[in-house]
């Protein structure tokens, strides 16, 4: 191995090989790309759009697993709608939202747990489905970090609409869902062509089933609607990668959201198991 080979780092960036004495990345302009900050697992450690995917419907399978052994399950066996339907006492002890959770318990961040719950077998099954076909497409065209990105300040948008709408009691992973949704039709219609019109068609199809779906009761068509109003508009500000690669900025901010989510889902659980064991 050289000696220049031993003080040679790929920009956290760009990867391309740079000196880790380097100011800034000759290649993108990334300012200190050999700092440890911007080298550590937080901001290369999630760059697999597969690996990123399985995390979040692992940890949505996780959490609605615990709201089952936190109290008895509802069967609901003659409505397979409500089979295997937490109770609400485990869902607000983990983190459901609405108007009850914030304006009389103060739990704002439950805005983001929200989108980790969910209130019966198919619900989890519909939205997970939901969620794996159209963010595989999300992180192919935006790319792994915007989807992180997308996913999370869609779903917090879609349960602060609903919140400000006077829902009282609201979950589920469909307003991050309904997010991607959105960005992927701006993508559709900002990109054009063959592809981008078949993916507008398609992605449209869907918005015309999440319409049908909300006429049933009980849909809080609020998050649905927020969310998908959020997604076109960050998909215009974040922009895809045939618009733009993605930079340091989407890779920390990315990391921020996850860390974020973390801590909120590890405090929900941690809260939620000593209020059932203490009660």
């Amino acid at each position: 191995m050289t000696d220049r080979q031993r003080h040679s780092i790929l920009c956290p960036n760009c990867n391309k090989l740079i000196s880790i004495d380097e100011p800034r990345c000759p290649y993108c302009g990334t300012g200190s790309p050999g700092s440890h900050f911007k080298n550590n697992f937080l901001i290369r450690g999630f760059g697999n759009g597969e690996h990123l995917i399985r995390t979040i419907i692992t940890v949505n399978a996780a959490i609605y697993l615990l709201t089952l052994l936190l109290y008895p399950p509802t069967m609901g066996l003659a409505n397979p709608f409500r089979a295997f339907s937490p109770s609400n006492d485990s869902l607000l002890l983990l983190g459901a939202t609405g108007t009850i959770p914030i304006d009389h318990m103060n739990r704002w961040w439950t805005l983001l747990s929200a989108n980790y719950l969910h209130g019966s077998l198919l619900h989890i099954v519909f939205n997970m489905i939901a969620f794996r076909h159209i963010g595989t497409l999300i992180y192919q065209v935006y790319g792994t970090y915007r989807l992180m990105i997308l996913y999370t300040l869609a779903g917090v948008a879609g349960y602060a609409v609903s919140w400000l709408a006077g829902v009282r009691f609201t979950i589920g992973a469909s307003a991050g869902v309904c997010g991607l949704i959105g960005a992927a039709l701006y993508y559709g219609k900002s990109r054009g062509g063959t592809f981008g019109q078949a993916v507008y068609k398609q992605v449209s199809g869907w918005v015309l089933g999440i319409f049908l779906f909300g006429l049933m009761p009980g849909i809080n068509n609020w998050g649905h609607g927020g969310g998908i109003i959020a997604g076109i508009a960050l998909g215009w500000l974040l922009a895809y990668r045939e618009r733009r690669p993605e930079r340091f900025f989407d890779k920390s901010f990315a990391a921020i959201c996850m860390v974020a989510t973390a801590l909120i889902l590890a405090w929900a659980v941690t809260s939620g198991l000593y209020y059932r064991i203490a009660g």
